[in-house]
């Protein structure tokens, strides 16, 4: 099926608008804590993802390994992560998510979570169920281009 340009020219906007929002609601909630947005996104890898090298955070993040070096520098000194050696090869050292590191991301995007269902309040549960779909349909398709770019 063919889209037409405009119609994808306003898919486009309207996520780029919507992401945009969430970004900033997220960055307000995120004020409330004592973690920057790139501290927040390393976290969140670390919840979803267990322990990783600081190679393997960068590579999620896009970020040099100094960069992220100096990332887990900080939160480590926070008491938000921590290096510990990996059992099956001493030489590894892996970040682990303590306690007050998975707290703090349980809890801004429980806030996160809790402003979207503000914004959602005035949908209907067929139009929210549609959404979720369709946002789901998205992503699975991004993730099947993304990995035949990947192999191309």
């Amino acid at each position: 099926m063919t889209v037409p340009e405009t119609t994808i020219a306003d898919i486009e906007k309207k996520l780029r608008y919507i992401s945009g929002i969430i970004k900033q609601k997220g960055r307000e909630i995120l004020n409330q804590y004592p973690i920057t947005p790139p501290q927040f996104i390393a976290l969140q890898w670390l919840l979803e993802t267990g322990d990783m090298t600081i190679g393997e955070l960068s590579n999620k993040m896009y970020l040099a390994c100094s960069t992220t070096t100096d990332l887990i520098d900080r939160m480590e000194k926070n008491e938000l992560v921590e290096r510990v050696r990996d059992p099956k090869d001493r030489r590894v050292v892996r970040i682990h998510l303590l306690e007050k590191g998975e707290s703090i991301i349980h809890e801004v995007i429980y806030k996160r979570q809790a402003y979207l269902e503000h914004v959602l309040r005035s949908f209907s549960g067929e139009h929210i169920n549609m959404l979720r779909v369709l946002l789901n349909d998205m992503h699975e398709e991004m993730m099947d281009v993304q990995q035949e770019d990947e192999h191309n």
